[in-house]
């Protein structure tokens, strides 16, 4: 059993400099808005494309509003990944009216 992924608030997550910030949604939703040099894989993609993160740096996991994220990171975790998850998501990071690209 895994320990339970950290949930970051969105000031927690744009701290985290050194972070890799993961966008799990699909292409379709990234016209609501993307966190600046975030790197985009869709959950669905993620189990073929896992290799294009850097093991070297910890991960946070995005999506809209945490489901898909915290799914994404529960089997980064398991992959060995030192991973957070975003709480609330973009739905979040963007009423607490952080910065969007």
């Amino acid at each position: 059993m895994h320990p339970p992924i950290p949930q970051l608030t969105p000031a927690e997550a744009a701290d985290r400099t050194e972070a890799v910030l993961l966008d799990v949604r699909e292409a379709a939703e990234l016209t609501d808005g993307q966190i600046a040099g975030s790197t985009h894989i869709p959950l669905g993609q993620l189990s073929a494309r896992v290799v294009e993160l850097d093991r070297g740096r910890p991960v946070v996991t995005v999506c809209r509003s945490g489901g898909r994220s915290a799914q994404a990171a529960q089997f980064l975790a398991a992959q060995g990944y030192d991973v957070a998850n975003l709480d609330g998501g973009m739905t979040r990071w963007i009423s607490e009216g952080r910065p969007t690209a």
